[in-house]
């Protein structure tokens, strides 16, 4: 089975080797017809501390890390801002 992918923005990488990434995604209301858009956070390994709050990342699923951490960082694919 193939595992899942991922991209989304940092929002945290305070914690040592692990950041924190927001996914979005977009989907139409059922009855209203409208476009809402829905985040979640994932924690994700991130080995040599390269990813900074503010990047566009690619996440990917991995075996479970820690209690939270079921992903890793797979690259980076744009800089953030500052």
């Amino acid at each position: 089975m193939p595992k899942r992918i991922l991209q989304g923005v940092v929002v945290s990488d305070k914690n040592d080797k692990t950041i924190v990434v927001k996914v979005e995604r977009r989907l139409r209301h059922p009855v209203l017809k409208k476009t809402v858009r829905l985040s979640k956070k994932y924690h994700a390994h991130d080995e040599g501390n390269t990813a900074k709050t503010g990047d566009v990342v690619r996440i990917q699923e991995t075996r479970p890390l820690s209690k939270q951490k079921r992903w890793a960082l797979l690259d980076k694919v744009a800089e953030g801002q500052g």
